[in-house]
């Protein structure tokens, strides 16, 4: 089997009138995520990796927001396209691993439902998620937005 690695990466600003999707659940207490889609920052970090080791476009390319189709598609919708368009390419995802990178939502009471709902969406490959904050720095230091970066391994006999 031939190895393929990408890594991936998407960043959004909170919104007060949208609800928060992240990591394929819904967080009903918390500020939404403003995007083209559902804002999802983990599942789109975890397309834009699977799709960069596959050198299938990124994103943008594959979901652009010219594109109404995908307008207000959930994250877990835009990563099982990903899938399908990886198998029928010949490729067998092996490991996918993400971070959330923001001061909220807290993860860990949720990271086994979190990880469940990602692998799902991907065949059920194992998802490994883990969150950090950035001790105050930057736009998410500052509770403006919410960003992730994620790193898949992916083979092809």
């Amino acid at each position: 089997m031939k190895f393929s690695t990408g890594i991936g990466f998407d960043a959004h600003q909170f919104s007060s009138s949208k609800p928060m999707h992240l990591a394929g659940l819904t967080w009903p207490d918390e500020l939404g995520i403003e995007g083209h889609s559902d804002g999802d920052v983990a599942a789109h970090a975890i397309c834009d990796a699977l799709l960069s080791a596959a050198h299938l476009g990124d994103l943008g390319s594959v979901f652009g927001t010219s594109d109404p189709k995908w307008a207000g598609a959930s994250g877990i919708s835009l990563l099982k396209e990903v899938f399908t368009r990886l198998t029928h390419a010949g490729y067998e995802i092996q490991n996918v691993a993400v971070q959330i990178i923001g001061n909220r939502p807290k993860i860990a009471a949720r990271r086994s439902e979190a990880e469940e709902a990602l692998s799902q969406a991907i065949g059920g490959v194992t998802v490994s998620l883990s969150a950090t904050t950035t001790d105050g720095l930057g736009f998410t230091g500052k509770g403006e937005g919410i960003a992730a970066i994620a790193t898949a391994l992916i083979g092809k006999r």
